[in-house]
């Protein structure tokens, strides 16, 4: 894998420590060429385009408690049963940890960051794809502003969020500020490798922002 470190701040929930050594994820590979049936790891600026600010009132934050399954509809994303969300923290060089190849087809957390639901950028990270072909979040080209992301939470509550932006950029200029910086209200980020191979490996990160859109108890 290659690790980029940036320096980012982590959630202020979790730590009063300002920076702290993180890499943009760096761990997608899919061998000399990618998988023929891996579509393009890019996404289009038509459809990246954020959405423009509404008044509409802001949802209650939620309390702490751990995402167990992630669902993201737009592209065919459903981690399955309870339990099934990797926990995500950092390696022993300081740099944030990806899922491992055998988890190709897991999403991790972030656990250095808040839950969520919780006020503050919550950070969920899966690969586009690796060596072994494509993997959970190979389908991220598909998804729109406005799509949903559903996180079911351990203490049975469901946090709603609305897809806001897409953003791809190369990893040496991953947006670290804008990824971990505070926020005043939920958010969540999701983010993947992108860009056509090179040495095996895709040189940019795809991240989806997300707002809190709405809280309901599982079913």
């Amino acid at each position: 894998m290659n690790r980029r470190r940036t320096r980012v701040r982590t959630a202020p929930a979790l730590s009063l420590a300002a920076l702290v050594a993180l890499a943009a994820l760096s761990g997608c590979s899919a061998g000399a060429e990618p998988a023929p049936v891996t579509p393009p790891a890019r996404i289009s600026e038509a459809t990246a385009a954020p959405t423009p600010t509404t008044n509409a009132a802001p949802v209650r934050p939620l309390a702490r408690s751990l995402p167990v399954r992630v669902r993201l509809p737009a592209a065919g994303v459903d981690t399955g049963a309870a339990g099934s969300v990797l926990q995500l923290g950092l390696a022993a060089d300081g740099t944030v940890e990806v899922p491992s190849v055998a988890d190709a087809d897991r999403i991790g957390w972030y656990d250095k960051g808040v839950t969520p639901g919780e006020t503050g950028p919550a950070v969920l990270i899966g690969h586009f794809d690796t060596e072994r072909g494509p993997a959970v979040l190979k389908n991220v080209s598909r998804v729109r502003v406005g799509d949903e992301i559903t996180v079911t939470r351990a203490d049975g509550t469901l946090a709603v969020f609305r897809v806001r932006e897409l953003e791809q950029v190369d990893k040496d200029t991953f947006p670290t500020a804008k990824v971990y910086g505070d926020t005043e209200r939920p958010e969540l980020r999701v983010i993947t490798c992108g860009g056509e191979l090179v040495d095996g490996h895709r040189p940019d990160n795809i991240i989806l922002y997300a707002d809190l859109a709405a809280t309901r108890a599982a079913a």
